[in-house]
């Protein structure tokens, strides 16, 4: 998606400064509205020598019935609506596939900025096609919410305005798109409250824990619904669990996305199942080019939280000056971060002693540029399903002002990695922004450690003490008398072999541990060890490496 900015050289400071620049993308097909170019023969001009783009005759609906009667393709059909509506288009190619470069090509459709879905395809032209017919699907049913109408035809130039200035969308169409988007992510925090309040009024003693939630919400063309939500601060103090019924981190986004993967685990058995209309329901469909399963078109997925993250994300003074202060401390806060029961380090932290703590994982704020990058979907649903990115981060946090920190850590830290990945993973960059807190952090010490989970489907939640790892006693759910989590790795791992079972693969089925069905998981691990190495050569740090034996464990 972006081109790689060379080895790290020098200082680490040096890649604070170099991940600043704007990146260039290697090759781009664009259109630039008539308006916008001054040469007589491609426009109109006025009195004053001001030039306007002659006035169009064809509708936007006339374009668009005739592409949906297959008398155009969708490339012609953008350009087409590009010169009509006058908004700018571009269609650039952003990555090459790195395990088999030079037979594969990916191309995503920008329009006045806003970017659309990636294509991909064994030629240039095959993956522009599939780029516009993958950006149709959202782009056509936003021009018709606006009411285009075309002005008629005429030789007489406009009249001059008066005291009237022209609306944003009468000058870029699909800027004002982008901002009705924006407006409708206002819409998010709105669906995540509502869904709170619904299970805080259920269970109103647990309602101290509210206010570090974490939701993943999908969107569609008929609004935004929670799928999964989590809460809590912590990490378990107890040692390593062998037998995976322990949670290590109880964090609310780390507990948001284990809910996230329940919910898709739930929808890879309805798409399995023998019953057509739970198949239809499915949010999967499958994809002939790849022939795993992907996300249907027009859903996106989308991740508020109510906290800025824990790491690199907390803004400080440092990012707010880079220029006025060391190499060394840009680094350290920019850096990799591990998190130690609720704690943060620098990876380059002198003060923290690891071979004093237990239980030690990276921060959430490096699991999100994990994510990002890997999917939000893990190693074990990479056997069944394309990674599965967010769209958008929204932060509620109302003592945060400054989500510098969040873009750098996120996106910046990894641009330039996507050249060097397997197929079908990429750096997503997500549009991150703060909107309105659906709650408010609560003084009660009493339930500090504990954090809730949910996901659709689930008839009530689950509480967990994020220090023990575990169920609490007077959890609305409980899951046995062993009081291990529905989040823990070996409920995951059961999941696993159902859908297996489902999907018919035999060859996953026979796996004999969780670590082994992740280590199968070829693409994804590939995936990993990229992300791992570009980040240490970038100056960031060595990610975490976990003892091996918290894996070897079976059903």
């Amino acid at each position: 998606m972006f081109p790689g900015r060379g080895s790290f050289r020098g200082s680490r400071g040096a890649s604070f400064s170099q991940i600043l620049r704007k990146n260039l993308p290697a090759t781009t097909e664009s259109y630039k509205p008539l308006a916008t170019l001054n040469h007589p023969s491609q426009g109109v001009f006025n009195q004053q020598g001001e030039s306007y783009a002659a006035k169009p005759t064809v509708s936007p609906k006339v374009l668009i019935d005739k592409y949906t009667q297959g008398e155009t393709h969708a490339v012609s059909l953008l350009h087409q609506l590009a010169q009509v509506l006058q908004f700018h288009l571009e269609i650039k190619e952003t990555t090459t596939t790195g395990n088999i470069q030079g037979f594969y090509f990916a191309f995503c459709v920008m329009i006045d900025g806003v970017k659309y879905k990636t294509g991909m395809g064994i030629t240039k032209k095959e993956a522009r096609l599939k780029a516009a017919q993958l950006a149709l699907p959202e782009l056509l049913p936003t021009l018709e919410s606006l009411n285009y109408v075309l002005p008629e035809a005429s030789d007489v130039p406009p009249p001059l305005p008066v005291k009237e200035e022209p609306s944003i969308s009468d000058i870029h169409p699909c800027r004002a798109i982008h901002e009705r988007k924006s407006s409708v992510n206002l819409q998010i925090p709105q669906a995540v409250k509502d869904q709170l309040t619904k299970l805080m009024n259920s269970h109103p003693e647990f309602s101290a824990c509210a206010g570090t939630t974490a939701a993943f919400i999908i969107q569609t063309s008929t609004g935004c619904e929670v799928v999964a939500l989590g809460t809590g601060n912590f990490n378990t103090k107890e040692s390593a669990s062998m037998s995976g019924r322990i949670v290590h981190d109880s964090h609310a986004v780390v507990t948001a996305r284990r809910s996230l993967m329940r919910f898709l685990y739930r929808h890879l058995l309805m798409f399995f199942s023998k019953t057509a209309n739970l198949t239809e329901k499915s949010i999967f469909q499958q994809n002939s080019s790849s022939g795993l399963l992907s996300l249907k078109n027009g859903i996106t997925l989308h991740l508020y939280v109510n906290q800025l993250p824990k790491g690199a994300a907390i803004p400080s003074k440092l990012r707010l000056n880079p220029l006025s202060i060391s190499a060394w401390q840009v680094n350290n806060e920019i850096s990799l971060h591990l998190s130690v029961e609720g704690k943060v380090f620098s990876v380059f932290s002198s003060s923290f002693d690891q071979s004093a703590s237990k239980v030690v994982s990276m921060s959430a704020t490096d699991k999100l540029t994990q994510w990002q990058v890997l999917g939000y979907q893990g190693a074990l649903l990479s056997h069944f399903i394309e990674p599965v990115y967010v769209q958008s981060i929204l932060i509620g946090d109302i003592d945060c002002s400054d989500i510098r920190g969040m873009k750098i850590s996120v996106s910046q830290r990894v641009e330039g990695i996507t050249s060097q990945l397997p197929m079908f993973y990429c750096m997503m960059r997500p549009y991150i922004s703060l909107v309105p807190s659906v709650a408010t952090n609560s003084a009660d010490k009493c339930q500090l450690t504990y954090g809730i989970n949910w996901s659709e489907g689930d008839s009530s939640v689950e509480v967990v003490d994020g220090l023990e790892g575990k169920t609490v006693e007077q959890s609305p759910f409980k899951s046995g008398p062993a009081l291990a989590s529905r989040l823990c790795k070996a409920a995951m791992l059961h999941r696993f072999k159902l859908v297996a079972k489902e999907a018919q693969r035999q060859d996953l089925r026979a796996t004999s541990s969780y670590k082994e069905a992740k280590r199968m998981a070829k693409p994804y691990q590939e995936a990993k060890n990229v992300l791992k190495a570009f980040l240490l050569q970038q100056g960031f740090g060595s990610w975490l490496v976990k003892l091996s034996f918290s894996d070897n464990f079976s059903m």
